[in-house]
Parts: structure tokens; C-alpha cells; sequence
């Protein structure tokens, strides 16, 4: 964000130290993901900073009218990287990220604002991008394009995995091979919020990985490794795993990369993520009859509610129904 947005304060404040010891809190006591802490704590800063610049330097001294304040001028920063307001959303993450601080501050008994006072605007609902099953299958087959047979094989693979089980990218890349049961061709994740699922392979991607892992052999724990063409297909250790640690396995960086590629071979002009196979895995088993509580646990969501984007376009009921008495003469 632009240097205008807001002061920056060398001095830190009493809510700057009870930030720090939130984030702790949610790091030992509540096992929050890495990425969760780091985004408390840009949020909660930038909250502290902006709170000092209006003399508000301790947990008593927030208030809804600090908070308006505050609301009005996120509404009003610019992103330094796109020239444009904060989305509605990113708005939000700020101010849920304060609402869990006011509740930290309030179980520890310091004097402040209920954090129940604080109301979240509604967010219109997002648009989903997702792939109908003829462009799906256009991208796994653009694989055939790839000359050196041990990449041809480890992005079929990967592709056949995404659609196949609706992972996202962080998850897939965490899945080592001694984790997956080939008999029944399932797993166990552990996703968001430290939670266990069940995770299944349908018989393409099983066939595409057992291909890859055949050909690829060695003892390697990741599942789909980071080759080199120089190197004649051979795994080289080039990336960093999850832990810090140099590594062969292939990175979320490097499989985003891998979906671009074949997008565009597949001459599919919207962006396709891996979140967008993601997408394609939900609207495909939901179009096919699949309810709505089973996509869900499918695919780890905490709320049904995060599920529901799916089904303004997948509602085939409506579907049917628009198609039998629609401009009837």
C-alpha cells in the first residue's frame, strides 16, 4: 500500500504488543497455519499503526468511532500493486482479523470494545470459474505435446490428480507416496485448519500415477518431483519443501506453472489455476447428482456456506424446470 495510505510509527504501542502476543496465542494455543499468522499480524499492525496516529495506544482506548475511522480509511487505501481500492473481501479480512484480537483482549479480561459490536458488511457472492468436463479433458490431453516422456507423465499425473480430487495445490504438494493406500486408491489429507479428510483417486488419475511412478522410480518420499531435461529426466534437488529443507518435490509455484502450460497448449483463453480444477471437481460432482453435504466434505470446508457458491450453476432442477414451461405456445 502506498505510503499515503497511513503513518508509519516508530514508537510501538501497547495494542502493538498485545498484536505479538496474539499472534502467539494462535500459534501455540489455537495451532494456527503459518500463513494465517502471517496475515493476523499484517492486518493487526497495520490496525495498531493506524490506531496510533489518532492517539489510540492501548486496548481501552479502541472504540466504534476508532473503528469507523479505521473502516473508512481501508476503504479508501490504494494497493500499491494494482492502483486500486481493496476489494470488499480484503476489507473484510481486516476487520475479522480484528474482531479475533477484541475477543483474545476480552478473554484475558482487558477492557475494550465487544468485539460483537463490530458488523461485517455482506459481500455479494463471488464468481466461480470452473472448466466443463470437454475442457478438462482438452487440458490433460494437451500433456501429449510434451516430448520428454517422464514430464509427459508426471504433469498428466498431476492434472489427473487435481480434477480427480479436488485438492488445492498446498495439499497436493504435501502428499507423500508411502501416504496412499493403491489398493483402494485413497488417502487422508491434512488441510485447512489442521483437519483430517478422506481423500479418493478415481481409476484415470490411479492409472496416470502409477504410470509416473513407474517410470520415475527411486525411493523419493514426495510424490511428483521437480526433472530436468538436461539431466535426461533424472530428479534433481532444486526447490524447497514445506519445511525449508532442499528437496525434489515440485512446489504450488511450479504446479501453477504446469496448469498455465497446458492451459494454453489446450488453446483455453480464461486463466486456469489449480483452484480452478478445484472448481471443475465441485461443479462436476454436483451436476452429476452428488449432494451438496458430501462435495462439502469432499472438499474441506468448515461451512456449508463456502459450499453454496457452487450451486447457482448447478442447479438442475431449475434447469429442468426453465426447460419445460418456458415459452410454451
Amino acid at each position: 500500500m502506498s505510503e499515503t495510505n497511513t503513518k508509519k510509527v516508530s514508537k510501538k504501542t501497547k495494542i502493538h504488543e498485545l498484536t505479538n502476543r496474539f499472534i502467539e496465542y494462535l500459534e501455540i494455543e489455537r495451532n494456527r497455519s503459518k500463513l494465517t499468522l502471517k496475515s493476523y499480524s499484517h492486518y493487526l499492525n497495520r490496525f495498531a499503526d493506524f490506531a496510533a496516529t489518532r492517539n489510540a495506544n492501548s486496548p481501552e482506548d479502541i472504540d466504534l468511532e476508532l473503528v469507523r475511522q479505521y473502516r473508512l480509511a481501508i476503504n479508501r487505501w490504494i494497493d500499491e500493486k494494482t492502483g486500486k481500492n481493496l476489494k470488499q473481501i480484503t476489507q473484510n479480512y481486516h476487520i475479522i482479523a480484528l474482531r479475533g484480537f477484541l475477543k483474545y483482549l476480552s478473554k484475558y479480561d482487558y477492557k475494550t470494545l465487544a468485539p460483537e459490536k463490530i458488523e461485517l458488511p455482506k459481500v455479494s457472492q463471488r464468481q466461480v470459474d470452473f472448466l466443463d468436463a470437454d475442457e478438462v479433458k482438452r487440458i490433460i490431453e494437451a500433456t501429449d505435446a510434451e516430448s520428454e516422456e517422464i514430464l509427459h507423465l508426471r504433469d498428466r499425473a498431476v492434472l489427473e490428480m487435481l480434477f480427480s480430487t479436488g485438492l488445492r495445490v498446498s495439499e497436493l504438494c504435501s502428499v507423500k507416496t508411502d501416504m496412499i493406500n493403491t489398493k483402494r486408491n485413497e488417502f487422508t489429507v491434512r488441510g485447512k485448519g489442521d483437519k483430517l479428510r478422506m481423500i479418493f483417486i478415481s481409476d484415470g488419475a490411479a492409472a496416470a500415477l502409477d504410470a509416473y511412478l513407474k517410470k520415475r522410480g527411486g525411493n523419493s518420499k514426495f510424490l511428483f518431483l521437480a526433472h530436468s531435461k538436461v539431466n535426461k529426466g533424472q530428479a534433481v534437488e532444486k526447490e524447497m519443501d514445506s519445511y525449508g529443507q532442499k528437496s525434489a518435490g515440485l512446489t504450488p509455484r511450479s504446479i501453477e506453472r504446469i496448469v498455465k502450460k497446458y492451459a494454453m497448449i489446450a488453446g483455453i483463453s480464461k486463466k486456469v489455476t489449480p483452484h480452478t480444477l478445484r472448481h471443475s471437481f465441485a461443479t462436476d460432482l454436483l451436476q452429476n447428482g452428488a449432494d451438496i453435504r458430501s462435495v462439502q466434505s469432499m472438499l474441506g470446508h468448515a461451512s456449508i456456506s463456502t459450499t453454496q457458491i457452487y450451486t447457482h450453476i448447478t442447479d438442475t432442477q431449475l434447469r429442468e424446470i426453465h426447460h419445460k414451461f418456458h415459452d410454451k405456445k
